[in-house]
């Protein structure tokens, strides 16, 4: 038996946990049609071989068709759910972790234009800001019937087999009856706290009604919106108190906050630059006042931390979601004493703000999370060893090399620099994205274990890629800033990437042309108007950095906002002309034959990379596949097998923005996918 706080196993009622971490409800918007079919069932059940004790399904499943999920959620109001469901349970418990399912009604937090194009309700008029629905005020009818939504879809996740469901209670309609703020009904559900709590009780009665007594009943719940006029802390504590002594829930799974706008949800779930395990003191107190078993998990992105929060009492089983989403594979390792293997969360928060711009959840540094029926999280040994040789040391080419390396190949990679890292190493020159670097750092460690050879300060040449005699070359040589953009005046200009490296300072009064909406251009912002300066980003897009989702917008804007900044939109940077010591900036529009001007002291473009691929192209007509892709097996996992030049020696295959200027994920995607069956 093991002394590891981790390991121990945890009574729950009648259920026993074979350790104390848990994967806590969340939504990868992995559904078909609502169902939780192939991609669901393999995300889930990769994650209880590894070793996890319980893994929660459907961050807000919903319960009503008057729910319609914003993105795509599992929809336990249909029957034929419970099929589905069964066979994600069914494959889960034959690996010994326990399934749960999160239930909700959304109430104000959706729209009335999604699904059936059913009125939003909610106990006010207010309309909640990120979703822009102005909801219907409930009337009796509402209530009777959503109590028995729930009821009904609890009854159902009990047929399949789920040892126990969990309703959310934050910023959506059972927390929307709790706070002052979004409940505006008379007695009996609003007004006093007795009042206003009185539906959330209605619904635990309801359900444990349906179920019975051997099932398991939690809830996700605010101890404390941390908002003016809202639901207090010292309200929390007595609903805590209140939940404990109904005898209607098994457990408290406790969070602080409130998530109505892109800033406020970013608080509730941090992300990059952010403190870690913001909300686990805050639990601890939930946990010490109740005696309850209490679950929590916000930010907790290493073991040491997890470790603490169970050693130190504050919880009785911590969630390591978004952890989960880059490794799999935690608990495994943690038994096997292998934790520096363990490939860490850097805070990106690729998986959850990709969703809400209609996607799937991926993470940015593990491609095969969410796509196991594809891409594999242990890469599998090929059948003979070849010489691969890889030029670029970027996030693609560590990648590549990695991959390569853990198949048993002989790995040569070149780098022009003189460390690895690439754009990532630019990136993470800011220290609100300093873990960034973590990505490039846990490649190099896995590498270093393997073999791998690296020459950094080499710039390779073909003669020099063919002098290692490979059987297959990747070219990952990245790209470099494109900023020949406009009309005239393009040697006036430097790109974000001159800011952020130092190679070019900063000017005190400073135009940013973002005409690629990605992280530069407000990074540069950033360091800039640090400095005092005024800062002007101009766009020709109709919002401000579109590649950069929701909740990494929210750090940047907190530092912006509060500086000599300005934001234009619908605006595009023509022209640059010297005018003594100044720049003057003409600005024109994609909407009409209009022209701005403004006079700055520096300007500066994003427009992405263009790649570097000169020696791509020298070694192309040498090689046998002359540099050809299959596309349709590159899609689906499959081998490549395209031979264009039989009697040449190697093949030639490009990654990354040595292709196209996507983004990390497609970078290490590419990689993965490529050399996985090399």
């Amino acid at each position: 038996m093991s002394n590891d706080p981790l390991l121990q196993p945890y009574r729950l009622k009648h259920l026993t946990l074979r350790n104390r971490i848990m994967i806590t409800s969340h939504e990868p918007a992995y559904p078909e049609d609502g169902m939780p079919k192939g991609r669901y069932r393999a995300y889930h059940v990769e994650r209880a071989k590894a070793g996890v004790a319980l893994t929660m399904t459907a961050g807000s499943a919903s319960v009503a068709r008057d729910s319609p999920p914003v993105f795509n959620n599992i929809l336990a109001w249909k029957d034929e759910v419970v099929g589905w469901m069964k066979q994600m349970v069914d494959e889960c418990h034959d690996h010994g972790a326990a399934v749960m399912i999160q239930l909700t009604h959304l109430g104000r937090r959706t729209r009335w234009d999604k699904g059936d194009w059913l009125p939003v309700v909610s106990p006010s008029h207010e309309r909640e800001p990120s979703h822009r629905a102005f909801p219907k005020k409930m009337e009796d009818w509402d209530i009777d019937r959503i109590i028995g939504d729930y009821a009904d879809a609890a009854e159902r996740m009990k047929a399949a087999g789920v040892d126990g469901v969990e309703l959310e209670a934050y910023g959506h309609l059972i927390d929307q009856f709790w706070s002052p703020l979004t409940n505006t009904l008379d007695a009996p559900y609003g007004g006093d706290l007795d009042n206003r709590l009185r539906f959330g009780f209605d619904v635990l009665r309801a359900i444990r009604a349906r179920v019975g007594e051997d099932f398991i009943l939690g809830l996700r719940y605010t101890g404390d919106e941390m908002v003016a006029g809202g639901f207090s802390k010292a309200e929390g504590m007595e609903l805590s108190h209140r939940l404990k002594n109904s005898g209607l829930v098994d457990y408290l799974n406790v969070i602080r906050g409130h998530i109505e706008t892109d800033a406020a949800l970013t608080d509730v779930i941090p992300v990059q630059g952010m403190k870690n395990a913001p909300h686990l003191d805050f639990a601890g107190e939930i946990r010490a006042a109740t005696g309850f078993p209490t679950f929590h998990a916000a930010k907790i992105p290493d073991v040491a931390t997890a470790r603490h929060a169970i050693a130190s009492g504050k919880l009785d089983m911590v969630g390591m979601t978004r952890a989960h989403m880059a490794d799999p594979h935690i608990v495994r390792k943690i038994v096997e004493k292998r934790e520096e293997d363990i490939r860490p969360c850097v805070g990106a928060n690729y998986c959850l703000d990709r969703i809400y711009q209609g996607g799937l959840a991926f993470c940015l540094h593990n491609p095969a999370t969410g796509r196991e029926e594809t891409m594999p999280h242990l890469i599998p040994q090929a059948a003979e060893r070849k010489r691969i040789t890889i030029v670029g040391a970027g996030p693609a080419g560590v990648e590549a090399a990695r991959v390569a390396a853990e198949r048993g190949h002989e790995v040569t990679v070149f780098e022009a620099a003189d460390r690895p890292g690439g754009q990532i190493r630019l990136t993470a020159q800011d220290e609100r994205r300093r873990e960034m670097i973590s990505i490039i750092a846990w490649r190099m460690a896995q590498c270093e274990k393997k073999g791998v050879t690296f020459h950094f300060n080499t710039f390779a040449d073909a003669d020099a890629v063919l002098a290692t005699r490979p059987d297959e070359v990747i070219i990952a040589t990245g790209g470099l800033p494109h900023t020949a953009v406009l009309a005239a005046g393009n040697d006036l200009v430097h790109s974000a990437w001159d800011i952020l490296s130092g190679d070019v300072k900063p000017g005190t009064d400073v135009l940013i042309f973002d005409d690629a909406g990605d992280h530069a251009a407000l990074q540069a912002a950033d360091l800039i108007s640090a400095t005092g300066a005024a800062v002007e980003i101009v766009t020709p897009d109709r919002s401000f950095s579109p590649e950069v989702m929701a909740m990494n917008l929210v750090p940047y804007m907190r530092n912006l906002q509060k500086r000599n900044t300005t934001f234009t939109v619908t605006w595009r940077l023509m022209s640059v002309t010297r005018e003594g010591n100044r720049l003057r900036a003409v600005l024109g529009s994609d909407y009409g034959d209009f022209t701005r001007e403004r006079l700055v002291d520096q300007v500066i473009v994003n427009q992405g990379t263009r790649p570097l691929d000169e020696l791509y192209f020298d070694l192309k007509p040498l090689s046998r596949n002359r540099g050809e892709v299959d596309y349709d097996a590159l899609a689906t996992g499959g081998v490549q097998g395209v031979l264009r030049n039989p009697e040449a020696e190697f093949r030639v295959f490009r990654i990354g923005d040595a292709v196209a200027a996507r983004n990390t994920h497609a970078a290490i995607y590419d990689a993965l996918r490529l050399v996985k069956d090399l």
